[in-house]
């Protein structure tokens, strides 16, 4: 329940404040119909069946992404807010020949349940940056996981998403380091990000120390790869 009141606050978010194409896939084992039916109508929504309980988030951006002919990309986790400002100042990035945006800088804020409460009833950004001080900043230091501006050309280019990475983690560190490594221009913009808070299950942990260390390796591989492709 907390992953769909999350998805639907963002997707109420984005809807209300961009004139964007904005696409929203859901993956499962069964179309229920119950986050079709409540999603904005500006939201363009997917169904992909499949029976894995752990979700393949590389693969699935991939085919997104694939699935796209926009010029500009935003993938964006369905549990994060950034000012509109801050998005804006991004895109402007891209447009001036950046490849890839981050549009927050340094700090990546964990709500809590409460001023999470508070988000859903007033959707007020205001309210979540003067109450940082009472928030945990999670992935420091230098976060790069959440959301991201990308050129699409750019995107395809690097390879785009590693689909060696199943599951959660570390493939948005790999990410960033592979592109750092293609010489790939990278900003970011001044200014926090706000993840909603949830409870996590499989698709939000590494769950044991052997997942932990094969997702090392493929992120060290992958760094390997595009050096010696360079020299």
């Amino acid at each position: 329940m907390e992953r769909l009141e999350n998805t639907l606050a963002v997707s109420k978010y984005l809807a209300t404040h961009f004139n964007a194409n904005i696409y929203l896939w859901e993956v499962s084992s069964y179309h229920n119909g119950v986050l079709e039916n409540l999603l904005p109508g500006k939201v363009k929504y997917f169904f992909c069946q499949d029976d894995d309980p752990i979700l393949h988030r590389t693969r699935y951006i991939n085919r997104m992404v694939s699935s796209s002919t926009d010029s500009y990309i935003a993938i964006w986790d369905v549990d994060v807010i950034v000012s509109v400002p801050q998005v804006i100042c991004a895109l402007q990035l891209l447009c001036e020949g950046a490849d890839l945006v981050y549009p927050y800088k340094e700090c990546f804020y964990d709500t809590s349940a409460e001023l999470r409460k508070i988000f859903f009833e007033t959707g007020n950004v205001n309210m979540l940056m003067e109450q940082r001080a009472f928030m945990n900043e999670l992935y420091t230091p230098n976060p790069v996981g959440g959301v991201f501006l990308a050129n699409r050309k750019s995107f395809e280019k690097v390879g785009m998403e590693n689909e060696g990475f199943y599951g959660w983690g570390i493939e948005d560190g790999e990410r960033f380091c592979r592109w750092d490594a293609q010489k790939r221009k990278i900003q970011r913009v001044e200014g926090p990000l706000f993840h909603l808070t949830h409870s996590r299950g499989s698709n939000s942990l590494i769950t044991n120390n052997d997942e932990y260390i094969m997702k090392k390796r493929i992120l060290l591989n992958s760094i390997r790869k595009t050096k010696w492709k360079d020299e």
